[in-house]
């Protein structure tokens, strides 16, 4: 068979399905190549079956005619929907993969040519689900209520200086100490690419995080009236690790269900424990211009003017 493959999402960031289609197809015997208009369009021969995958429901669909007998769409993009400002999710329109696709290991290689670094990185899951059941995020109704293990580190990672982690919540998991010395064991660099839960942060995880080599620990903090669990967490965590605010950041969620002042509150009482915030804009296509949230976003994510300007109100945006 023929198959062609389509990133309809187009950012420098491996698509983990199609990589993993890709292998399947590949050990079956089967060509696979990425799906190009001009080269497989009418009136080439079509080919056997093209696969669609979209992480994004904002990103906009693939517009080019696909020449395929078979066409097959899949991912959060495709079935989670924006509606009144939330993300609804349509689990009519979750394709899962096959567990023996799942399961495989990713074919890395269709992305050397885009994006080199991948050949000393990898991607994956180790967890799925989680149990916090967010308003804003899709993944309990999605993945589950529970953070279960779904794979063991050498699923997708076989010797790669990088390991990036996508797992929504891996230390709700029961499983976290046996997957924590996996990481620890791999001797590779850790990117906890989607922030730990600080919630559930503990003595004994956070020593098993301090030996693993990590550039910068990523934390979140979403909802406001979380701060009395938070800060105990968050100092416990600095105390043990001897962290500073170059190796640890924490999201900060804005235009969710919090005021400014709120969240300028979170910015301030991050950077006073020694982290570096880091702001998300919830909706961000729907704020106009000129809203101080996005000025807010920009004097925080930019570091420079961050640690050299110390107030947001005196941040000058018009000279930034």
């Amino acid at each position: 068979m023929r198959i062609g493959l389509i990133d309809v999402d187009g950012h420098n960031f491996p698509n983990i399905p199609l990589m993993k289609l890709s292998a399947w197809h590949k050990r079956n015997g089967d060509s696979v190549e990425w799906y190009k208009p001009l080269f497989h369009g009418f009136p080439n021969e079509p080919l056997d079956k093209v696969y669609m995958s979209k992480v994004f429901s904002f990103t906009p669909d693939y517009p080019y005619y696909i020449n395929a007998r078979e066409i097959s769409k899949g991912g959060s993009g495709y079935c989670i929907e924006w509606m009144g400002g939330k993300e609804i999710y349509h689990i009519e329109n979750d394709i899962k993969l096959a567990k023996e696709i799942e399961t495989i290991y990713p074919d890395y290689s269709i992305y050397y040519e885009k994006m080199p670094e991948i050949r000393d990185t990898a991607y994956g899951f180790l967890t799925r689900g989680c149990p916090r059941c967010c308003n804003f995020c899709h993944v309990a109704s999605k993945e589950g209520k529970c953070s279960v293990k779904v794979a063991d580190l050498d699923t997708f990672w076989q010797g790669q200086k990088n390991i990036v982690l996508l797992d929504p919540n891996i230390t709700a998991c029961k499983d976290w100490k046996e997957l924590f010395h996996q990481l620890i064991d791999s001797k590779a660099w850790i990117d906890f690419s989607q922030g730990i839960d600080i919630r559930l942060m503990t003595e004994e995880k956070a020593e098993l995080i301090t030996q693993m080599k990590i550039k910068n620990v990523h934390f979140a903090w979403d909802k406001y009236e979380d701060k009395d669990i938070v800060i105990p967490k968050f100092k416990m965590f600095q105390e043990i690790s001897g962290y500073d605010h170059r190796k640890m950041t924490v999201y900060i969620l804005c235009n969710f269900n919090t005021t400014f002042e709120q969240d300028l509150d979170r910015v301030y009482t991050i950077r006073a424990l020694g982290y570096n915030p880091y702001v998300m804009l919830y909706n961000k296509k729907n704020i106009p211009q000129g809203d101080k949230l996005k000025h807010l976003q920009r004097w925080v994510n930019n570091r420079i003017i961050f640690r050299t300007c110390g107030k947001f109100e005196d941040f000058d945006y018009k000279k930034a």
